[in-house]
């Protein structure tokens, strides 16, 4: 008797456009879980940042280029998300959770 266990994760499908995914000095969001209708995506060097939020299914569901650091999520309803943020041709990615 042979037993087989197969394993998969959803996670693994999502290649988010196949950008390559180069660490943005300093890149923080905060709050994070958020309760409010603004997170702040600060980075380093501060500049220019195009941030694009998708959802579970790998949609985006919000994307907009931001000049300071404060980001409107108020059309985001509770749940998980993944934040992608590319500034000077760099791209990092990080999980957001809006309560």
């Amino acid at each position: 008797m042979c037993v087989f266990t197969l394993g998969a994760s959803a996670q693994d499908a999502f290649d988010f456009q196949n950008q390559k995914s180069e660490e943005i000095p300093g890149f923080k969001i905060y709050p994070n879980p958020a309760f409010t209708d603004v997170v702040n995506v600060i980075t380093r060097d501060n500049h220019l940042k195009q941030v694009r939020v998708y959802d579970v299914f790998g949609e985006i569901v919000l994307s907009e280029k931001i000049s300071r650091s404060n980001l409107n999520i108020s059309g985001l309803v509770p749940g998980v998300y993944v934040l992608q943020v590319t500034e000077n041709k760099k791209t990092s990615n990080r999980k957001l959770v809006i309560k």
